[in-house]
């Protein structure tokens, strides 16, 4: 972005901002998600990335109160012992796909195959992520925090939208981020892959957090007269295991710092099973929460001119159009 972009982006967004909306994401930091006892039993759950962090304690959540679990992850090895220990721990019916969700071919060949399913997909958790600090390139010549965070969710949620429709029913979660407030001047649509401007680990990931809120908004005006609702959640600062590639220095300071500060993974899976499940979320669409408490999105994530230019954008990125 050029220094009249910024400028320009800075003219639009500074009079938007208010300083209780940020108070307001403070605070919420230390409210406890809300709790759902309901069943679910019998009822399909996909989940992306479930074999690690938050999408494992998501899977165990869902299987242990009756759910069906379908999960989209990378590693065989991986898949297969997570689906033994549902079937172990809770009898619960566990099947899995593998793909790399950083490349396109893998994204078009999960959207179509949960588009092909006889059932109805009841909640969807687009869960898989990853944090670089060093500018990655996927197969498709994409940056790779943009593609898993953002292209990978929005190529499959668009192969799916005739189903969801035809189903009538079905919930939809972006494990989302508070990070998206990194973009605080919203997305340098002249640079979106970081070809020309200095890469930042923070920056990259919250531009592809910021991306994903903006589409949602999109997708669930389209789908809110089926019954199907689109939701994105901040899952609290938690313990994952994403990172590892990076640099041994990353990786202390996760290890003896951040993961000292985070809390168990287990409380975002209590919030996922809220959203995806309580009555009191039934027809609430393209909100964002702090767990389960909602929040009033920061302006950039609510432009819906910006949204709207990405959804043209990403028709084509996603060989889509």
């Amino acid at each position: 972005m050029t220094m009249r972009q910024t400028w320009e982006a800075m003219r639009k967004y500074w009079p938007q901002y208010e300083w209780a909306n940020v108070g307001a994401m403070i605070r919420n930091m230390s409210k406890p998600p809300a709790l759902c006892e309901d069943d679910f039993s019998g009822r399909l759950v996909v989940i992306t990335g479930a074999t690690g962090g938050i999408g494992y304690h998501t899977a165990h959540y869902y299987a242990a109160r009756g759910a069906r679990l379908l999960t989209v992850n990378r590693s065989a090895e991986k898949s297969e012992a997570l689906c033994a220990s549902l079937r172990r721990d809770f009898r619960a019916d566990c099947d899995y796909i593998l793909a790399d969700l950083s490349l396109l071919e893998n994204m078009h060949r999960v959207g179509q195959a949960l588009a092909a399913l006889d059932e109805p997909i009841d909640v969807l958790i687009h869960n898989a992520g990853l944090y670089v600090s060093k500018r990655q390139v996927t197969g498709d010549g994409l940056e790779m925090n943009f593609v898993v965070h953002f292209l990978a969710p929005f190529v499959i949620n668009h192969l799916l939208k005739e189903k969801l429709k035809r189903q009538g029913r079905g919930r939809i979660l972006f494990v989302s981020s508070e990070g998206y407030r990194f973009a605080v001047w919203g997305l340098h649509f002249d640079d979106l892959q970081w070809e020309k401007s200095r890469y930042s680990g923070l920056k990259a990931y919250g531009a592809a957090k910021l991306a994903q809120i903006l589409t949602m908004h999109i997708l669930a005006e389209e789908l809110a007269p089926s019954g199907v609702t689109v939701n994105a959640m901040h899952p609290g600062m938690v313990r994952t295991n994403t990172g590892h590639e990076n640099s041994a220095l990353y990786r202390y300071f996760k290890k003896n710092i951040l993961d000292r500060l985070s809390q168990s993974a287990e409380l975002s899976a209590q919030a996922l099973y809220y959203l995806g499940v309580s009555p009191a979320l039934e027809g609430v669409t393209g909100r964002f929460f702090h767990f389960t408490t909602e929040e009033e999105l920061a302006p950039p994530a609510q432009d819906r001119e910006a949204a709207a230019r990405l959804w043209e954008i990403s028709l084509n990125l996603g060989r889509l159009a």
